[in-house]
């Protein structure tokens, strides 16, 4: 990687980081995207879960108070319940596929019917949305917009939400890590220890700095803003992931 391409990356680090210490989500959204412009798959995913299980054990710790673990511990079953099938499908996705799906989940999550919208507070929601995330953040790459649809219709505070959503992230994250460095036949080379160090570093920060925004944002802000930001960036996505497969096809 050059030095031009390291300095987009920590920059993205820092700022994505930022964006999702205020909304709990798209910020993973955009950095995976900037990672995989540089990166091949498998490390891009090793990174990308270090960094973010580095935000999200932060963010989680500076709203600890908010958390609803009786919701946690049961998303914790449903992930774990789905790490373990999907570990024997050792499925790896190309980019072109990758940035569909990022772009795709939101949009299918909304096309459904009310009565089916996903709520981590209904009863079983916790576990359904532990299995569904788990399964998406392997084989999609990020789906902390998807984890955010459990969570608009809650009925819990923006405290809550971003608390509860960070500790289900990290656990997500950790599968994540696991999962993609047992793919690997050897850890590559162009992802070297100084720059997992740097970009947890740049990582609190981003998080740091977003605390002071969120407690003086309002709840109708916060989830207005969240939509907002989950549909643009599906869109950015899915474009990039349909103009990688045209190139594919008719290279």
């Amino acid at each position: 990687m050059t030095a031009a391409a390291m300095a987009v990356v920590a920059v993205s680090v820092l700022g994505t980081s930022f964006l999702s210490g205020i909304f709990g989500m798209a910020g993973g959204l955009i950095l995976l995207g900037v990672l995989l412009l540089f990166m091949d798959v498998v490390p891009a995913m090793v990174l990308f879960g270090t960094i973010q299980m580095g935000a999200n054990g932060w963010r989680a710790l500076l709203w600890r108070s908010h958390i609803q673990w009786t919701l946690v511990w049961r998303y914790i079953i449903g992930a774990t319940a789905a790490f373990f099938v999907m570990r024997t499908v050792a499925f790896v996705p190309d980019k072109a596929l990758l940035f569909i799906g990022l772009g795709l989940l939101p949009f299918l999550a909304e096309a459904l019917p009310e009565k089916y919208y996903p709520d981590i507070t209904r009863p079983g929601g916790p576990y359904i949305c532990g299995g569904v995330i788990m399964v998406l953040q392997l084989i999609a790459g990020a789906a902390g917009h998807i984890l955010d649809m459990f969570f608009q219709k809650s009925g819990l505070d923006r405290r809550g939400i971003v608390g509860t959503k960070a500790v289900c992230q990290t656990i997500a994250h950790f599968f994540r890590i696991i999962y993609f460095s047992s793919l690997a036949t050897a850890f590559d080379a162009q992802v070297p220890w100084w720059a997992f160090v740097g970009a947890l570093g740049l990582a609190f920060t981003g998080t740091s700095m977003a605390s002071y925004v969120l407690e003086r944002m309002s709840d109708a802000d916060f989830r207005l803003w969240s939509r907002r930001i989950v549909f643009g960036v599906g869109t950015v996505f899915l474009v990039r992931g349909l103009w990688l497969l045209a190139e594919t096809r008719f290279a």
